[in-house]
């Protein structure tokens, strides 16, 4: 082979072969909530600051998982009238045209004006305004704190909310405007389904007709911090705790978890999004975004997911209208 082909394969497989690295950009950011939208990959977290300086969130886009556009201040106190102190943990959801932006504010307890929020936009990018100048959920149910939401999208077109913190979960039933909910079939609003070990920040996904909740453990501002999961034939579980899958690495971060899982369908690869801190770091507001492969193994389970430095390798999605 001539020396000029080798290095012409050698530059291709070196631009085919690269990864995003780990963090994915620039900046404090924790909480990360990862979705696809259109050909994009989207991610959406909080601005990892003190809480009275976490009054806005930045949304980070990309074509490829490794080139990011920066879309700064999609929402602020501005526009939450309620708002004092405390955004954080975004959900974003896409209905009719619409783009629905969860939020968590003002680290609420009993008694407080706070809670969990909705705000909507006609692009992902924003600008967002508060749907309902008021919290969705501005009180404790079943001893949890109104935090971390996640809205899950059921096959049978069902909305369903899964929040909380101070090691609690509870599910609800959102109405289709995502306006307020619905009670269950015993006339309940808020279920707790709760598993052994969870601390907050819950996701659940679907995948082979199993439903997998995941949720992190151990303090947020520490190197433990870490994500667990459970399985079940319902969104109502009930979920027994199967184990832990991502944690710190000494050797690349500390303080892996609150994390959101990305699926590309059209490859049927599986991302985590999470953040960590980098090592030797004692600042528990110093966390970066990242994301990491998931994999399952033949039994469905999820293998332990592996923290990088490197990252996820570069991939495209193609556009909508040219998918089968």
């Amino acid at each position: 082979m001539k020396a000029s082909n080798l290095v012409l394969l050698l530059v291709v497989a070196i631009l085919t072969a690269v990864h995003a690295g780990n963090p994915l950009f620039e900046g404090w950011y924790a909480d990360p909530e990862g979705i696809i939208i259109g050909d994009e990959y989207w991610i959406f977290p909080t601005y990892s600051a003190a809480y009275d300086q976490q009054l806005h969130f930045d949304a980070f886009s990309s074509k490829d998982l490794v080139t990011w556009t920066k879309h700064e201040r999609i929402i602020s106190n501005q526009e939450i009238s309620w708002l004092r102190r405390a955004l954080w943990a975004p959900a974003i959801v896409q209905k009719d045209d619409k783009f629905y932006l969860f939020f968590g504010a003002n680290d609420v307890h009993p008694g407080e004006i706070g809670g969990i929020g909705v705000a909507v936009a006609d692009r992902p990018a924003g600008p967002y305004k508060d749907l309902l100048g008021k919290p969705l959920i501005g009180e404790v149910h079943n001893g949890a704190q109104p935090i971390d939401q996640f809205v899950f999208l059921d096959t049978d077109g069902r909305y369903y909310m899964i929040y909380g913190g101070w090691s609690h979960c509870n599910i609800a039933r959102l109405k289709s405007d995502f306006t307020g909910f619905l009670a269950f079939e015993d006339g309940t609003v808020f279920k707790e389904i709760t598993p052994q070990g969870y601390v907050e920040g819950p996701v659940m996904f679907l995948r082979n007709g199993k439903y997998y909740f995941m949720w992190s453990e151990g303090g947020w501002g520490g190197p433990h911090y870490s994500v667990a999961y459970a399985m079940a034939d319902s969104p109502l579980g009930p979920f027994q705790r199967i184990g832990k899958v991502l944690q710190q690495d000494p050797v690349v971060a500390t303080g892996a978890g609150h994390h959101s899982v990305i699926h590309d369908a059209q490859a049927d690869l599986w991302y985590a999004v999470y953040h960590r801190r980098p090592l030797g770091e004692t600042n528990p507001n110093h966390r970066v975004t990242c994301m990491d492969r998931m994999y399952f193994d033949e039994q469905g389970l999820i293998k332990p997911i592996k923290i990088t430095h490197e990252g996820v390798e570069r991939r495209t999605l193609r556009p909508v209208k040219d998918r089968d």
